[in-house]
């Protein structure tokens, strides 16, 4: 790995977010609460601060395999998604930078694989819901609708199906139960020098 290289792999895992320090703050002789991811934020003078494990948001309980890939699935799972009006606070909220709205706005209108598309990178931190003045929970029916997507209408890969059937037919049993017995500096050296398959 060239130092350049490094850098990258060093500054793109500087700009990862897990979701996990959704965090509610305000400061001395100012009541407004604000939200933020603790990773975050930079914290200030007089700042009074409380995390929570999760934003206890409304979650619909269903089996993916007995739903249909429809707007009305989703509608009768969480009817309130109707009462979105437009506010935009869910994307100002949004730690991610994600245009929530623009994809509650396709989730109005059904449209699954935009929704999948564009709250792709939801890290499901919640304080999209802690904001929305509706009592919505955008990164709950985001996840619906891309579970959705991918269960029913994302195109399959033939290459994945292939190394599936050859996992469960055992085909690797034997080289992991070797890699098992490497030491860490082998295990980096054929991991720097194994054969990258092509993504055709």
């Amino acid at each position: 790995m060239t130092e350049q290289t490094r850098m990258i792999d060093i500054y793109i895992m500087g700009k990862q977010f897990c979701g996990a320090c959704a965090t509610i703050y305000n400061f001395k002789n100012d009541s407004q609460l604000r939200y933020d991811l603790a990773c975050q934020k930079t914290a200030e003078q007089d700042m009074y601060l409380v995390q929570i494990p999760f934003f206890p948001a409304a979650k619909a309980i269903y089996n993916l395999e007995e739903l249909e890939p429809t707007g009305e699935q989703v509608l009768r799972l969480y009817p309130d998604l109707v009462k979105c009006f437009g506010c935009n606070t869910c994307t100002k909220s949004c730690p991610q930078q994600l245009e929530v709205m623009w994809y509650m706005s396709d989730a109005l209108r059904s449209d699954i694989r935009e929704v999948a598309n564009k709250s792709f990178d939801c890290v499901m931190c919640g304080l999209c819901a802690a904001r929305c003045p509706q009592g919505l929970v955008p990164y709950n029916i985001a996840l619906l609708y891309r579970r959705l997507y991918g269960r029913y209408l994302a195109p399959r890969s033939k290459q994945l199906e292939d190394r599936i059937a050859e996992i469960e037919a055992g085909k690797f049993d034997d080289l992991l139960e070797e890699l098992k017995t490497l030491s860490q500096k082998e295990l980096h050296r054929r991991y720097n020098e194994r054969d990258i398959e092509s993504a055709d």
